[in-house]
């Protein structure tokens, strides 16, 4: 687990109104080259990122830095398990999707600002990425499987796009079916 607060868009069964603005809105770029905020920005996603031991992902909104800045796994994907080294994870800033390929595949994804429900998501199965690496410099990355999904779900955040804003099927524990329920009627 990790010390860093995660935003969510509700928390024991209430609305998280300031946080909900955050992670539904876009996300700004960061200035390239970095200056002191975007280096700070970056180091404190990265560092909140690898803390966790819960998650495949993890988008600056999320902790409530407004910036394209995303940090994921790419190695060991195995949940539960820390990350051992720089090779295992990659971070991306300012990234684009370049190019969407394969069909478009549904499956069920969780969220750490989503608490407590699942999604049914469709997402592409292969895609190319631009972005900047933690140096600055331009790359060019291509992810298959379940990479695709990962970078698509987090890139999203970027977005101001959640599981929820998508049409699949939404699972939730009974115990709280009268506040899900209240919850995506009135949305």
């Amino acid at each position: 687990m990790s010390n860093t607060k995660i935003w969510t868009l509700w928390k024991d069964e209430k609305i998280n109104d300031e946080e909900a603005r955050l992670l539904k809105r876009p996300a700004d770029e960061i200035p390239i080259p970095f200056d002191d905020e975007g280096k700070k920005d970056i180091k404190t996603l990265v560092n909140a990122f690898l803390e966790r031991d819960d998650a495949y992902g993890l988008a600056a909104p999320q902790i409530g830095i407004s910036k394209r800045i995303v940090a994921f796994r790419r190695r060991g994907l195995d949940e539960g398990t820390r990350i051992k080294s720089e090779e295992d994870y990659d971070v991306l800033i300012n990234p684009r999707i370049t190019q969407s390929r394969g069909e478009k595949e549904k499956t069920t994804e969780g969220c750490l600002s989503c608490p407590e429900i699942n999604v049914e998501v469709s997402r592409f199965s292969e895609i190319k990425v631009r972005a900047y690496d933690v140096h600055g410099n331009k790359i060019n990355k291509r992810y298959t499987g379940l990479l695709a999904r990962i970078v698509q779900h987090e890139l999203d955040h970027l977005e101001g796009k959640l599981i929820i804003d998508h049409e699949g099927a939404l699972y939730y524990p009974r115990k709280k079916q009268k506040f899900f329920e209240k919850l995506f009627t009135d949305k």
